[in-house]
């Protein structure tokens, strides 16, 4: 949803009083409907001998870039699972979780997979999910045959910046090639900000 910061300090009250929601990112006001990018452009993606790994940001700094369809897609998922999302936010005390959707996808059969051995390493600090929303029926068997996936919206607290170098990590594998999907996101926000200057005047 939207937020409008009018008045900052009954904001917050209010925040305080309700308990955690989905929020846009603060330092984020990009418009919605320009971007033209595919989820296979930004995604982290890295394997270990039995699974596929691939971790995407649900930052709205990062899903406005997406196209249109794409975005408006992760953003109805992310309104069905709000009261999960939500719920878990408020048990593990944290007021505005940073959500990302983390797919795993089996290379052999009974690929085994611990969905909490996926962690976030951004600006020195190690962050380890706070909470998971599975998405797949499978996820609670924690075991994927080939060409099977599992799928859900992992919570990680505040503190995680996807504007700069990151570290996604798996069982001792680490991948660092968010750098790479930093350059691709920088000049998708520089071309969504013409596209939506140009656009006529209704």
């Amino acid at each position: 949803m939207t937020l409008r910061r009018h008045a900052p300090q009954v904001l917050a009250a209010v925040l305080l009083a309700v308990g955690p929601t989905i929020r846009l990112s603060a330092q984020d006001s990009l418009p919605v409907g320009f971007g033209t990018l595919k989820r296979d452009d930004i995604v982290v993606r890295f394997d270990t001998p039995e699974l596929e790994i691939q971790f995407l940001p649900l930052e709205q700094s990062v899903t406005r870039l997406l196209a249109p369809d794409t975005y408006r897609s992760l953003q109805d998922l992310l309104r069905s699972k709000r009261g999960e999302i939500d719920d878990l936010a408020r048990r593990a005390g944290v007021l505005r979780p940073v959500l990302a959707m983390v797919s795993f996808f089996g290379l052999v059969q009974q690929a085994r997979f611990v969905p909490e051995d996926v962690n976030i390493t951004s600006r020195g600090r190690l962050f380890r999910p706070v909470g998971i929303v599975p998405l797949s029926p499978k996820w609670a068997s924690y075991q994927l045959d080939a060409r099977e996936q599992a799928v859900a919206i992992y919570l990680f607290e505040e503190g995680i910046s996807f504007r700069e170098t990151l570290t996604v990590s798996y069982q001792g594998l680490a991948n660092d090639s968010w750098s790479r999907s930093i350059l691709t996101l920088e000049r998708e926000r520089a071309r969504v900000v013409a596209r939506a200057q140009s656009r006529p005047n209704p």
